[in-house]
């Protein structure tokens, strides 16, 4: 377990912000979690953060309290038969660290993950999902800790309230269930999900028969670094904002006045529009104010070009925000964790 006071958090969140926390300690088992909770946090009553790798978060100043970093590490499968097997994996993870070695064990689901940033603990609060796949189609269960009781619990795929980029961890269980461990359910008998026109179009000319796992995260991660910045060469936190879903009535009347606009339905008469098209229709892809922009290949995404404050690039969201609601009135909501 290391404990430091006063200590940065610019290499621990993936917008590169400059702010610091009045005590970071990183654990690596449960028990050092424990440990952490019985004689410094409930003792104290301290105001504490619970960090991964940072990689949807933004921080707008000095963070008073405790930050602490899960390094629970470990992959194991703990039941299998001949066409599925589920693996449990710490959730101090690297999330694509764990997709590849599924891949390489032909284990299918969650290849058309690849390459989100991120660890396997923070893949079930925000429920992750790309190009036609969502964590809650192959979450069987997380265990963790419950903070008041200081026990361990596991909480099913039902009892955690998966939806789009939600579910339990973010509202009820927010700061009260740390998650320690996530398991999984894979099958070894899977086929390619297609349904992303990304991968359609990629795979347009290859029978899907003879498609096999590696070919879709190589496309996958081929996609993903064609659109959005890679954290290591560009501040980002990936998409800044969630995917608006409006009803039936809405989109027709935008779509009555911007024959262009992209949307997927959803069911129940709704329409989900992508926020990268409202925000770059309103004006705004590639727009720089200062050391924080919107990429230029996606305006969904806003990065930090330098020397950025979690205040310029929050400032630079609220100006989107109030952009995409006067031109659409719409309102955009943030897929980032604002501190």
């Amino acid at each position: 377990m290391i404990r430091e006071t006063g200590f940065s958090l610019k290499k621990y969140n993936t917008f590169g912000v400059d702010v610091k926390t009045d005590v970071f300690i990183e654990f690596t088992s449960l028990a050092e979690l424990k440990d952490i909770f019985e004689n410094e946090l409930l003792n104290k009553n301290q105001n504490f953060l619970v960090l991964g790798e940072g990689s949807n978060i933004l921080f707008t100043k000095n963070f008073n309290g405790y930050v602490l970093k899960n390094s629970i590490k470990g992959v194991k499968i703990i039941s299998e038969d001949k066409d599925s097997v589920e693996i449990k994996a710490g959730a101090g993870e690297h999330w694509d660290d764990l997709v590849n070695y599924c891949v390489e064990q032909n284990y299918w689901g969650i290849e058309n993950l690849s390459l989100i940033p991120g660890t396997v603990g923070a893949a079930p609060i925000q429920n992750i999902g790309a190009y036609g796949a969502e964590l809650k189609d192959v979450l069987v269960a997380v265990e963790g800790l419950s903070v008041a009781e200081l026990k361990e619990m596991r909480i099913s795929r039902e009892e955690a309230k998966l939806a789009y980029r939600n579910s339990i961890f973010k509202n009820e269980l927010k700061n009260k269930f740390i998650i320690t461990h996530v398991i999984l359910q894979l099958n070894k008998k899977g086929k390619p999900n297609l349904s992303y026109s990304g991968l359609s179009n990629y795979f347009k000319n290859t029978p899907v028969d003879k498609i096999d796992i590696g070919q879709i995260r190589k496309a996958v991660i081929e996609i993903r670094r064609s659109k959005l910045p890679d954290p290591a060469q560009l501040g980002n936190a990936g998409s800044f904002f969630k995917n608006p879903v409006v009803s039936d009535s809405i989109y027709n009347k935008l779509k009555s006045k911007y024959s262009n606009i992209v949307a997927f339905p959803v069911g129940d008469n709704r329409w989900k529009i992508p926020a990268g098209w409202l925000i770059e229709n309103a004006g705004l892809k590639g727009i720089k104010i200062g050391d924080a922009g919107t990429y230029e290949k996606q305006a969904l995404v806003i990065v930090n070009y330098g020397k950025s404050t979690g205040k310029e690039i929050l400032e630079l969201a609220k100006l989107i925000q109030k952009t995409v609601k006067e031109k659409f009135n719409i309102e955009l909501e943030p897929e980032v964790n604002i501190i």
